[in-house]
């Protein structure tokens, strides 16, 4: 059974990958900063270790012992400024590096496809953040899966597609179920080692 660490796993979109890990037969630890955001329907069958991802011993701690990672960073409706999750996101390398792990996917945005001048103004602060947490990812020399969907919907599965270094272009929403599985199922896909990977469902 392989081992997997979530970071962000208690969001919309982590939800979906730790169910879908479970359903897939993984062993699974999340950090979380607070055990009451973790759903009853996986409380009992998860490993939490408490903790902040900008801790970088609190991220050391939910690293060991692990075989992969799947980082789902988010900041809920936050749109101020931070460097929470890019700070997070070196702390994750840095702890995987100590660890000697290579294999991990982190969930970003489609925006990053996007000429910067042209992201609507409300996102600009948390484009800015992605951008950082992606150049941290392709300069890490791990086997990263940068996967950045467009908006992600609380919609059914469908058919979706995806593409390196694009957006696929086929519509502009990623059901919350499919980003999640598609986060897991990537680790799995050498194919996918060292991307950056548009997704969005077919329509």
């Amino acid at each position: 059974m392989q081992k997997i660490v979530f970071f962000g796993g208690t969001g919309m979109s982590g939800q979906c990958a730790v169910r879908y890990a479970l359903k897939k037969g993984l062993s699974v630890r999340l950090l979380v900063r607070n055990e009451a955001t973790v759903p009853e329907d996986f409380k009992a069958k998860v490993e939490l270790v408490q903790g902040d991802v900008t801790n970088v011993e609190d991220v050391k701690k939910a690293v060991a012992g692990q075989e992969l990672v799947c980082v789902v960073l988010g900041t809920r409706n936050d749109l101020k400024p931070t460097t929470a999750m890019s700070d997070g996101m070196s702390n994750i390398i840095a702890a995987m590096k100590e660890a000697s792990l290579k294999k991990f996917s982190v969930c970003l945005s489609s925006f990053l496809f996007m000429d910067p001048d042209k992201v609507p103004a409300i996102f600009v602060n948390i484009n800015g953040e992605h951008r950082r947490m992606l150049e941290t990812v392709k300069g890490c020399g791990l086997e990263y899966r940068a996967v950045l969907p467009p908006h992600i919907a609380d919609e059914p599965q469908a058919e979706f597609a995806t593409a390196y270094d694009k957006a696929p272009g086929h519509s502009r929403s990623i059901s919350k179920l499919d980003l999640g599985q598609f986060l897991v199922d990537c680790l799995f896909d050498e194919a996918h080692a060292g991307k950056v990977i548009g997704i969005c469902t077919i329509k």
